[in-house]
């Protein structure tokens, strides 16, 4: 069993992908269409000639790349990355959900183990921190950029 790269047209990975899984062949065992990874699908298999046969019938589909690919280099695809990933101290947000949605705050503290976010509202009159978790918030203004 090994994992493949597949070419694929842009903007149509997980079109291909799901493709490539609805054919039910018992020797392809997984596709993956990760973000970002553009135009290419990754593909579970017990060799390239079962995909390159499922290939053949699906529009969208490039040719295959040749050689096998590890599952150390597609791992780092198959981890969640964190919510408060690329948020810093300082960073001015708005947050996007809960009873605070439409406000602009500015990023005090944050906790990765939580995935939470701990932000003071710009326009309240007494600075009142509020933790919200970090996929109600959508940065702004990033002093790292």
């Amino acid at each position: 069993m090994a994992i493949y790269a597949v070419k694929t047209t842009a903007s149509q990975e997980r079109t291909v992908a799901d493709m490539i899984i609805n054919r039910e062949e018992p020797d392809i065992h997984a596709a993956l269409a990760p973000d970002s990874l553009t135009s290419y699908v990754m593909v579970e298999a017990d060799g390239s000639a079962v995909i390159n046969r499922v290939l053949e019938d699906i529009p969208h589909a490039r040719t295959i790349v040749p050689g096998e690919s590890d599952i150390s280099e597609v791992e780092h695809f198959l981890s969640p990355k964190p919510d408060v990933e690329g948020i810093a101290e300082g960073d001015i947000v708005e947050l996007i959900a809960g009873p605070f949605k439409g406000e602009k705050a500015q990023v005090q503290r944050i906790d990765e183990g939580k995935d939470q976010v701990t932000v003071e509202l710009y326009e309240a009159t007494v600075p009142i921190p509020v933790t919200v978790r970090g996929d109600q918030i959508r940065v702004l203004d990033s002093d790292e950029r």
